[in-house]
């Protein structure tokens, strides 16, 4: 906890003070009460019950005082809470090595699965929207809180040859951010970032990325964007497209952090379509920098549980945020509740205010 006028604070020095006040007229109150007869009469007519009465308004009335005095500092906390406006980009690779069988019943079908689970496990206030990526990418769903289109959306899932993670990754951002700029048609499409291998993945690649930007951007931290995320799910090295490590570095510069999973054992599997084989494996390297380069994390995935609970821990980081949050206001509310409560205690019991 830490207070915005930490100088109010000073006041607290009255409570003392006050207490005293309170001790002081007790015992001139005693002192005054000698006159009697016999004091013993004065204190069994009262009882214990009474004597611990007479104490209880005045010290519920310092109480008050004491909240307000550290309200009238305007202390502040951060609390886990709801996100607001929150948005969320699931960009998944349909590349035909989701086919393979080394997670049970294939990996496309226990991504779909742990994707649906993860869309119904979110706060209905959450928008999502779903890329797919294989030689290119493609929006599925633009962003909704309508959980029956996005579950549709999955069950549409495709696959196809080749696996572009950057521009997966890229268009997901511009689906995440849609008024960044971005040029998708120079980025993604242009066939010179499209040549299989990635064949422009040298040092002309990163100027023509930055060269496509609107000249006047201007970056912030990674991970300062705090309205929206991606998660980004591939299984296989990427063959075309840009490279990813450079997409997520313009990720990083629009303060969005891409959370990745690299889904299928690290073994990997064989797949076979159109009379030919081929053994595919998971480029974890690739997908541990582009969560780095974000300042987000990288999960591994090697069957469909694992996913699941990768999509759990997912719903939790994600569904809320830390908030810096000032109390003054609770604080007031709680002190004008106990000087009330001071206040009608005093007259129900001793009929004065």
């Amino acid at each position: 906890m830490r207070f915005l006028w930490p100088d109010a604070l000073w006041f607290m020095l009255a409570i003392p003070l006050l207490a005293a006040l309170y001790w002081y007229v007790l015992w001139r109150k005693r002192k005054s009460a000698v006159r009697y007869a016999s004091l013993r009469l004065i204190r069994e007519a009262l009882g214990p019950e009474q004597r611990f009465k007479r104490h209880v308004p005045p010290l519920l009335f310092l109480a008050a005082f004491a909240v307000a005095l550290a309200a009238l500092a305007r202390p502040s906390a951060v609390f886990m809470l709801p996100s607001r406006n929150q948005t969320i980009v699931l960009a998944m690779d349909v590349s035909r090595s989701m086919r393979a069988r080394d997670v049970q019943p294939s990996r496309i079908e226990a991504a779909q699965a742990a994707a649906r689970s993860f869309i119904e496990e979110l706060p209905a206030h959450v928008r999502v929207g779903i890329v797919t990526f294989a030689g290119t990418a493609s929006v599925v769903q633009t962003p909704t809180t309508n959980r029956e289109d996005l579950l549709a959306a999955i069950d549409r899932f495709q696959l196809q040859r080749a696996t572009a993670t950057g521009s997966g990754l890229i268009v997901a951002l511009s689906l995440l951010l849609p008024d960044a700029g971005i040029d998708l048609e120079s980025m993604v499409f242009d066939r010179a970032f499209s040549r299989f291998g990635g064949g422009a993945a040298g040092s002309d690649r990163p100027r023509r990325l930055e060269k496509a930007e609107r000249k006047d951007f201007k970056a912030v931290p990674p991970g300062s964007y705090t309205s929206g995320a991606i998660i980004l799910l591939s299984d296989g090295r990427r063959t075309t497209g840009p490279d990813p490590v450079e997409a997520a570095k313009m990720a990083a510069d629009r303060g969005v952090r891409v959370y990745t999973v690299g889904f299928g054992t690290k073994e990997g599997g064989p797949i076979a379509f159109d009379g030919w084989s081929a053994y595919v494996m998971l480029d974890e390297e690739a997908l541990k920098a582009v969560a780095k380069v974000t300042d987000a994390e990288y999960f591994h995935a090697g069957s469909a549980a694992d996913l699941r609970k990768v999509y759990q821990s997912l719903t939790s980081r994600l569904a809320l945020e830390t908030r810096d949050t000032e109390l003054s206001a609770p604080l007031s509310a709680l002190a004008a509740l106990l000087a009330v409560s001071a206040a009608g205690l005093s007259l129900l019991w001793f009929h004065r205010g």
